[in-house]
């Protein structure tokens, strides 16, 4: 099957030619990967024979998943251009992401408020989309629903909500950006991304 068809199904389809000519002209493997909690996309350099690899998870809607495209083909092009002598997400990586995102502004992919968080992004873009938490929250407004998702801050105060893991917590104040919340078996305390998807556990605070 044709990569741009491929592409298509994870992409908005205007941009999936674009995509498609990037893997050719960077030599690239470009893998559709597994949902992962802590990353939504990943680029390793070439290394012991093999060439560029990318792998964006299989599960994002079709914005984000062109933000953490973009986002990771920007490290490739920066690694050959400098090699390790760049930051990861230094002055080089932003120029690069800046320049290869405006492809796409131009053929007006992104709806308003996505295009708005974007630019916002980009004028200091952080170590990934998921630490700009208005670039973040405009994109997972187009995930599809799911049932009893719920991201931590909008949960409120002592509720019991668990992870996918099995491990059930209670909410508790915010400290700075992040929420203290406490593991309820060994009662350790963690610190929670406003914007981390958790499923409630109902009728916690009636029963």
């Amino acid at each position: 099957m044709d990569k741009v068809k491929i592409l298509e199904t994870y992409l908005p389809a205007d941009a999936a030619p674009l995509i498609g000519r990037w893997i050719d002209y960077f030599k690239c493997e470009f893998k559709i990967s597994r949902n992962r909690n802590t990353k939504f996309g990943d680029y390793r350099p070439p290394h012991s024979g093999k060439g560029h690899r990318i792998s964006v998870n299989y599960d994002l809607n079709p914005y984000a998943f062109l933000v953490t495209t973009v986002h990771e083909f920007a490290h490739l092009h920066t690694w050959n251009e400098h090699q390790h002598k760049a930051k990861p997400h230094g002055t080089e990586w932003k120029l690069n992401f800046k320049k290869m995102m405006q492809p796409f502004f131009e053929k007006d992919i992104f709806p308003a408020d996505i295009k708005h968080a974007i630019t916002g992004y980009l004028n200091n873009p952080a170590a990934s989309s998921c630490s700009d938490l208005t670039l973040y929250r405009s994109l997972r407004k187009y995930d599809a629903p799911k049932d009893s998702v719920v991201t931590v801050e909008k949960l409120p105060l002592k509720a019991i909500f668990k992870l996918k893991d099995g491990r059930i917590f209670s909410k508790e104040e915010k400290l700075r950006k992040r929420y203290k919340c406490i593991e309820v078996n060994s009662k350790r305390v963690y610190l929670f991304s406003p914007v981390a998807e958790v499923e409630i556990i109902e009728n916690q605070n009636n029963g």
